[in-house]
């Protein structure tokens, strides 16, 4: 009876700690602001999010203007954009926090979230993007992040969407199309 006893509760255990698992979303993490403020993503919890992984000196960097532009054509209904530096791809984002926020705005007049440097890949991974490129747990949007301005599309529950890869700037279609619906489903 007792050896029973400990295989039922074992798997009661394991079943919580899988199910726990699986109840995760983009919203239980926390990251720094580029200012070095903890910021926890659940701040955007009832939000549509993207979540972009941007450099200062990339090919790809000039997305910066459309990520700003449909920043401020959607965030009166719920849309915030959150970018998030990476030294990942070729080193191109060498510069410290604060010279990447003076980019930033200087160049770009970005006023989306930006969040400190972190790592998208490799041994150093920030947690949270372990969690967005863990194929097991997401086998349509996970996958390693492959260069900079990788886009996740995050819905009000914290759970991803969509994600779009460097190629596909945030002005696309696809992209404009996959933001509306998200956000059609949001109460104003």
């Amino acid at each position: 009876m007792t050896t029973m006893f400990m295989k039922v509760l074992f798997c009661m255990l394991f079943c919580t700690t899988v199910l726990m698992a699986a109840d995760k979303n983009v919203f239980d993490f926390m990251l720094n602001s580029i200012d070095g403020q903890p910021t926890s993503l659940g701040s955007f919890k009832g939000k549509v999010v993207m979540l972009v992984n941007v450099a200062s000196r990339c090919g790809f960097t000039p997305q910066y203007s459309a990520l700003e532009s449909i920043y401020e054509k959607y965030k009166g209904r719920g849309f915030v954009i959150v970018g998030i530096p990476a030294n990942n791809f070729g080193a191109q984002e060498p510069g410290t926090n604060q010279e990447i926020k003076t980019f930033c705005t200087a160049k770009y007049k970005v006023s989306f979230p930006m969040m400190s440097k972190v790592s998208v890949k490799g041994g150093d991974i920030t947690p949270l993007y372990q969690f967005l490129t863990d194929k097991s747990a997401s086998p349509k949007t996970g996958g390693e992040i492959q260069w900079n301005f990788t886009k996740f599309l995050v819905g009000p529950d914290g759970r991803v969407i969509a994600r779009f890869e460097p190629e596909v700037t945030p002005d696309s279609p696809e992209v404009i199309a996959a933001i509306e619906k998200a956000l059609s489903g949001l109460r104003q």
